[in-house]
């Protein structure tokens, strides 16, 4: 059976194998084009003064920490091969102890094209009737099931509590796609742009295979979780009466592709180990150009834009790259205060279309960010993942003999305590302006939960102070009746002969 829009459709009981889209190998971009071309060293110097190394400004030391700003150079780009997982650098291959055993070989060429004719459904079932696997619940009522609920949900895609893990698992695992082609069908972009269906779910479909499903956070559920919140950005009145299609299908398709390819660490872990993407991209914003160049090569191997005149298709990658670039939390600062200066001004014009990209820029910054302004169930979701990612690299750094990078040892940190300073000095001025900017009921609910959340966390950390303190007396008071027992023993001992010739010191807890 096939889900609506009458696409290939995605099978609902069990994911896509891997080997269904095998990479083609490498995909090169022409280092001529001025797409690509390097910057000017002028615009890098400023941008290095973009963030205050005053270290009273406690703001911008905590952006530091979430992203290096202290090594910058200028960036040329060569090509990057997509087919090399991030991780198999050669100076980084003790990584490798991340990657699962048990992957499998690479398919033929004339198997991968045979594969990419076929739809899922079809090459799911002949796969199964080669390997003699019995088809244990008929296919066709999870479809109905799932997709049936499924479909209920995107009927209210566009409320604030939408919960994006339920959402996954009714889609199994297939959040991103469904989702993301529903908004682009909803707008009516499919038809107005004129894009190939088939190319059109191509790409989506590689698009979520190329998040890494083994990262805690930076997964293809985040990136339709923020696809979801960009939608719910683009309906705001400022926006949805501003707009164009054209900066709607923009802004969607750099929601679902700003993350894409993460690695699961960050840039400094990057930079210090040289891997080989620090390298590429001469450590400037390296995970963002990263995350443009892997869906500009996307977009090019399905040919997704390729009907369209080559300068409007370069025009809409170069677009896609500045609103993605603008994720790098070591610009936060950057963008915050040219932000709050059109606030200030009043000189924000939306008719303007420099003015609608910046604002686009802005949107996606929030989208990104959002896990804190989320209901507390959701929230406290996102917030334990990416912790857990931020302490399985101080796992690997510990192990490898490397520098814990900053709130990655699970030793000294905890979940609250990140998520209120993230909160306090990224979030919470982030939010603040864009309520300024768009003052409406999401935004005021977004604050709204951020407070919540803040005091939840808050107290979460009280109580967990208390019990480590009521914790500490009853183990000091284990430690002295010990203390006293051992100078007993040492009394009788005095002078006499005993087999305990050295007292039982304390006990550790």
């Amino acid at each position: 059976m096939e889900v609506c829009y009458q696409l290939p459709v995605l099978p609902l009981d069990r994911p896509v194998p891997k080997h269904v889209l095998s990479r083609r190998g490498a995909i090169s971009f022409s280092s001529s084009s001025s797409l690509f071309g390097a910057p000017d060293p002028r615009q890098l110097s400023q941008r290095r003064g973009a963030i205050s190394y005053d270290s009273s400004d406690q703001t911008a030391l905590y952006i530091r920490m979430l992203g290096d700003v202290r090594v910058r150079s200028q960036v040329g780009f060569e090509p990057e091969r997509r087919s090399s997982h991030p991780y198999l650098s050669t100076h980084c291959l003790f990584l490798s102890t991340r990657l699962s055993c048990g992957s499998t070989s690479a398919s033929s060429a004339p198997e991968r094209r045979v594969h990419r004719l076929l739809s899922f459904q079809r090459y799911l079932h002949s796969s199964r009737l080669l390997r003699g696997v019995p088809q244990q619940i008929p296919l066709h009522i999870l479809d109905e099931d799932y997709t049936g609920q499924a479909r209920c949900m995107l009927e209210k895609v566009g409320t604030w509590n939408f919960d994006i893990f339920l959402f996954d698992r009714l889609t199994n695992g297939n959040s991103l796609v469904t989702l993301t082609f529903h908004l682009l069908n909803q707008y009516g972009l499919v038809e107005l742009f004129q894009l190939d269906m088939v190319k059109l779910w191509r790409f989506l479909v590689m698009v979520q295979e190329d998040y890494h499903s083994d990262n805690p956070y930076h997964n293809a559920v985040h990136a339709a979780d923020v696809t979801q919140a960009m939608y719910c950005y683009l309906r705001e009145p400022m926006l949805a009466k501003s707009l164009t299609s054209y900066d709607i299908l923009l802004g969607l398709v750099a929601a679902a592709t700003h993350d894409l390819g993460h690695p699961g660490v960050n840039q400094p872990f990057l930079i210090k180990t040289d891997h080989y993407l620090a390298t590429l991209y001469r450590n400037t914003s390296v995970l963002e150009n990263h995350h443009w160049k892997s869906a500009v090569g996307l977009l090019r191997e399905t040919g997704l834009f390729s009907h369209l005149p080559a300068e409007d298709s370069l025009n809409m990658e170069r677009e896609l790259g500045s609103l993605i670039l603008a994720t790098d939390i070591s610009r936060q600062n950057e963008y915050l205060s040219r932000f709050r200066m059109h606030l200030d001004q009043e000189n924000l014009c939306l008719s303007n279309a420099s003015h609608r990209h910046f604002i686009l820029q802005m949107a996606l910054k929030c989208a990104d960010i959002c896990n804190p302004c989320r209901p507390w169930e959701l929230s406290k979701q996102w917030s334990e993942k990416v912790t857990e990612e931020f302490f399985q690299q101080g796992d690997i750094e510990k192990k490898h003999k490397l520098e814990v990078s900053p709130l990655c040892d699970r030793e000294t940190n905890t979940v609250g305590n990140i998520q209120i300073g993230f909160m306090t000095y990224v979030a919470e001025p982030l939010f603040a302006e864009w309520a300024r900017f768009s003052d409406t009921r999401l935004s005021q609910t977004m604050l709204g939960h951020m407070g919540l959340n803040k005091a939840s966390w808050g107290g979460l950390q009280q109580e967990q102070t208390s019990i480590s303190e009521e914790a500490e007396p009853s183990t000091a008071g284990a430690d002295t009746e010990d203390a006293a027992v051992a100078q007993m023993d040492g009394s009788r001992t005095a002078g006499g002969t005993s087999s305990k010739e050295i007292p039982q010191g304390n006990r550790e807890s």
